[in-house]
């Protein structure tokens, strides 16, 4: 009979009822924070479950955790891929499975923090194997969406795949581009790729694929508009810290496109065509950079205020408002997965003492010595 004790107990003296603890939650649900009080109060690594924070250079725009909070606790999984490049669900499952025993061995506990759905239902439900590319196959998706629009093959996906497809914005080229080949292929819609001959998850008992257990706390508003304020809260600081700068130097580099993996993250994408237009209008990077305010509490109004020019103000205008748009799709789509993890935990995050609930929910899981010293006995 196998035990029912978490895999890390089963070691040594493991203090903790789970293996790992999962922080999710949509965009500036205060994840991030959330997990630096918990590594305050409680001996954490925290490993990033998060698509934008893998990408080198890309630090502005993914609100990635600052230097200093990387020293003050161990991080994993940020800055490890060139941004031509992309890590797949498969991927970060690897890493995970890796990174969360390591961290168990040194006597903490691994804190998985981040708003990427996929990667955590990878890593608890499992991925089968996927077909592997086929260049044919991707040229004539690519030549179809050239005469009809990725809009019409997003529409194209709903009719062979709407799980994927209800969870893709209709633009998201690259996405849409490789769930369309899986499906041509493999004769499969990409979301039946998840394992489906799980056992069956018992209430409180939450298993990942390799039989570790987890603790899942969801960051949730009650009130959405609370949630879009601090989206846009977020965006206007982002330009203030150097968004501009960040993406004009990302422009620049040798191979970036607007079809990258990278390009998907929020404000990279929509900085793109406003980037295009004012370059086309004379706009050189070095007279961006040197228009945009560095002191003003608020670079957008700012910048809107030190300038005449209609085609700054115009562009701007959109970026951001088209910035803000997407991220709060992205937040719909984020809480519609949610939903649909029935074995989470919610906590209100639009509350005062959403930090307090969930460093309670947390203290909740150790488990007293006696009990240690009983079931080691066992």
């Amino acid at each position: 009979m196998a035990s029912d004790l978490p895999m890390a107990a089963r070691q040594g003296d493991w203090p903790w009822a789970w293996d790992w603890v999962g922080l999710l939650g949509p965009t500036a649900s205060g994840k991030s924070a959330i997990a630096m009080a918990l590594a305050q109060a409680f001996p954490v690594e925290i490993i990033s479950v998060d698509s934008a924070l893998v990408y080198q250079g890309m630090d502005v725009g993914s609100a990635k955790p600052s230097l200093s909070d990387r020293q003050l606790v161990p991080h994993h999984l940020l800055d490890i891929c060139d941004p031509l490049q992309s890590l797949s669900a498969a991927d970060f499952v690897r890493a995970a499975k890796d990174l969360i025993p390591a961290i168990q061995q040194r006597g903490r506990l691994p804190l998985l923090a981040g708003g990427t759905m996929l990667y955590f239902k990878a890593l608890i439900e499992g991925l089968d194997p996927m077909p592997a590319s086929d260049n044919l196959v991707r040229s004539e998706i690519e030549a179809q969406a050239e005469r009809e629009g990725w809009p019409a093959m997003h529409a194209l996906l709903a009719q062979v795949d709407p799980t994927t497809a209800q969870r893709l914005p209709p633009n998201d080229a690259q996405r849409i581009s490789r769930a369309l080949e899986v499906w041509r292929i493999s004769g499969r819609p990409l979301s039946a790729h998840f394992s489906l001959h799980l056992p069956a998850q018992k209430p409180g008992a939450l298993r990942d694929t390799f039989g570790q257990r987890a603790f899942l706390l969801s960051l949730e508003p009650v009130n959405r508009s609370w949630l879009h304020q601090r989206i846009e809260s977020r965006f206007d600081q982002m330009l203030e810290q150097g968004l501009l700068a960040e993406v004009l130097r990302l422009r620049a580099l040798p191979g970036w496109h607007p079809q990258l993996p990278a390009m998907r993250c929020v404000g990279y994408r929509q900085a793109w065509p406003v980037l295009a237009h004012w370059e086309s209008l004379g706009w050189t990077a070095k007279r961006l950079l040197a228009s945009m305010p560095t002191t003003t509490a608020n670079a957008h109004s700012g910048w809107n205020a030190a300038h005449t020019d209609p085609a700054l103000k115009t562009g701007l205008d959109e970026w951001r408002s088209t910035s803000l748009a997407a991220t709060r799709q992205l937040a719909k789509r984020q809480l519609t997965w949610l939903r649909g993890m029935k074995e989470r935990q919610v906590v209100a995050c639009d509350v005062a003492d959403a930090s307090t609930q969930v460093l309670e929910q947390v203290k909740s899981g150790i488990r007293p010595a006696r009990q240690r010293v009983s079931e080691q006995g066992l």
